[in-house]
C-alpha cells in the first residue's frame, strides 16, 4: 500500500490517525442509539433531542475549519489533546442533563466540538504533513476507515451497553473509553525524520481562504458535500427510529450502524486506492449516484430485517468514503500548507446539511409520522451531487512509474 521510502513512519502515523478517528467517530456516529432510551428516561421529546444531535451536528463542521487554523498555525498535538478531553467531558455530563437545553450544551457543543477538534479535517491535515505524496491517498483511505471501524465497533458495544447500565451508565463508560485515544495523539505528533513540504506558495491562512472561496471548484466540492452531511445526518440519527416504524427490535438499528461501519471500512480503503488511478470528481459522482439508486430501492422493497442489513451494506460503501477523494481535491487545488483549514470548511458545509438532515428528520416525524418525505429529498439532493461534481476542475490522473524517483 505505501511506498518503501519511509515506511514504518508512514505506517505509524496511518494508523495512530486511525485510531483516533475510531474513538471520536465510532461515539459519535452511534448518538442516535440514545435517542429513544434518553427520551423515555427523561421526557424530553423526540423534537428537542432532534435538534440538540442537529446543533451538534452544525458544531462539529463549524469547528473543523477553526480547529483546522490552529493545528495550522501551532501545530496539532494541542488540537487532538483539546477536542479528545472535550468530548469525554461533554459525554460524561449529559447524563445530568434533564433538558433540550441542557443536551444541547452537553451534546450540541462540547461533545461535538470536542468529536471535531479531534477528527477529519486536522488528522488528515496532521498526517499529510508528514506523508509523502504517494503515500496520501492510501492514508487517508486508512484513516477514514479507522471511523468507520469505530462505528462498526462501538454501535453493537453501545446497544449493549444501554442495555445493560441503562443510557446514563452507558454515556459515562463512553466518556471514559474516549480517554483512551490520548497516547495516540502523542504519537501522532511526534516530530519524524522528513516532514512534506509543500509545493504551493505559503502566503498565509486568511489569503489561501479567501483565493480558495473565489474558486468556482471549490464551491462545487462544497456544494456535493453537503448533500453528503444531509444523507448521513438524517440516517445516523433516524436509522434507529425507522427501525421502530418497521416493528423491528432495536438490535436492527444498531447492527444496521454497525454494518455501515464494517462496509466503509471497504469503501473507504477502495476510494483511497482508486485516487491514484482515477480523478476524484468521478468517485464522488459515483459514489453520490449509487445513493440515489440504493435508497429508491429501499423504499419498493419490504422492510425486513435481511433487508435492512443489506441497505446497510450497500450504503455503508460510500458512506465516508467520500472523505478521501474530498480530501485530495482541495490538496490538487490548494497544496497541503493549509489543508486542515480548507477541508475544515469543506467540512463545515457538510455539516450544514448535517444540521438540516437530523433536525428535518424530527420534525418530518412529528408531522408525517414517518419519513418518506426524507426519503425522496435525500433521494434528490444525492443524483444533484452526483451531477454538481463533474464540472469541478480537476487534471488527469498522472500515472507514475513505481520504480520511479
Amino acid at each position: 500500500m505505501f511506498k518503501s521510502l519511509g515506511q514504518r513512519d508512514i505506517l505509524i502515523t496511518t494508523l495512530a490517525a486511525a485510531g483516533i478517528m475510531m474513538v471520536t467517530m465510532g461515539t459519535r456516529q452511534s448518538l442516535g442509539l440514545f435517542i429513544g432510551p434518553m427520551g423515555t428516561s427523561t421526557g424530553i421529546g423526540i423534537a428537542s433531542i432532534s435538534l440538540a444531535l442537529a446543533i451538534g451536528q452544525f458544531t462539529w463542521g463549524a469547528i473543523q475549519p477553526v480547529a483546522g487554523a490552529v493545528a495550522d498555525h501551532y501545530g496539532p498535538r494541542v488540537v487532538l489533546i483539546g477536542g479528545i478531553l472535550l468530548l469525554a467531558l461533554g459525554s460524561a455530563l449529559t447524563p445530568f442533563m434533564g433538558s433540550g437545553f441542557g443536551l444541547t450544551i452537553t451534546l450540541g457543543l462540547l461533545s461535538a466540538m470536542g468529536s471535531g477538534a479531534s477528527s477529519f479535517s486536522v488528522l488528515i491535515g496532521a498526517a499529510s504533513q508528514r506523508l509523502p505524496i504517494e503515500a496520501r491517498g492510501s492514508a487517508s483511505g486508512v484513516i477514514n476507515a479507522g471511523g468507520s471501524f469505530g462505528q462498526f465497533v462501538f454501535a453493537p458495544i453501545l446497544q449493549k451497553l444501554i442495555q445493560a447500565l441503562g443510557w446514563m451508565g452507558a454515556m459515562w463508560s463512553m466518556a471514559i473509553i474516549v480517554l483512551s485515544a490520548l497516547p495516540l495523539a502523542g504519537i501522532l505528533t511526534k516530530q519524524i525524520a522528513t516532514p512534506t513540504k509543500s509545493s504551493h506558495d505559503d502566503s498565509g491562512v486568511l489569503k489561501a481562504t479567501g483565493t480558495a472561496m473565489q474558486d468556482r471548484s471549490y464551491l462545487l466540492l462544497h456544494l456535493g458535500f453537503f448533500t453528503c452531511g444531509f444523507h448521513i445526518a438524517f440516517l445516523v440519527t433516524h436509522l434507529p427510529g425507522e427501525v421502530s416504524l418497521c416493528g423491528l427490535p432495536p438490535s436492527v438499528a444498531s447492527w444496521s450502524l454497525a454494518i455501515i461501519g464494517l462496509a466503509n471500512i471497504f469503501g473507504s480503503l477502495f476510494a483511497g486506492s482508486c485516487i491514484s488511478k482515477y480523478r476524484s470528481k468521478y468517485i464522488l459522482a459515483a459514489m453520490y449516484g449509487s445513493r440515489t439508486l440504493l435508497i429508491g430501492l429501499y423504499l419498493l422493497v419490504p422492510h425486513t430485517e435481511i433487508n435492512f442489513y443489506l441497505f446497510a451494506a450497500g450504503l455503508g460503501f460510500t458512506w465516508l468514503a467520500t472523505v478521501p477523494p474530498t480530501a485530495a481535491l482541495v490538496g490538487k487545488l490548494f497544496g497541503i500548507r493549509y489543508l486542515a483549514t480548507l477541508f475544515g470548511l469543506t467540512l463545515l458545509s457538510h455539516q450544514i446539511g448535517g444540521f438540516l438532515g437530523a433536525y428535518l428528520g424530527g420534525l418530518a416525524i412529528i408531522q408525517f409520522g414517518d419519513y418518506s418525505w426524507m426519503w425522496y429529498a435525500d433521494m434528490a439532493l444525492a443524483a444533484l451531487a452526483a451531477l454538481i461534481n463533474l464540472p469541478i476542475r480537476e487534471a488527469p490522473v498522472q500515472q507514475t512509474n513505481p520504480a520511479g524517483t
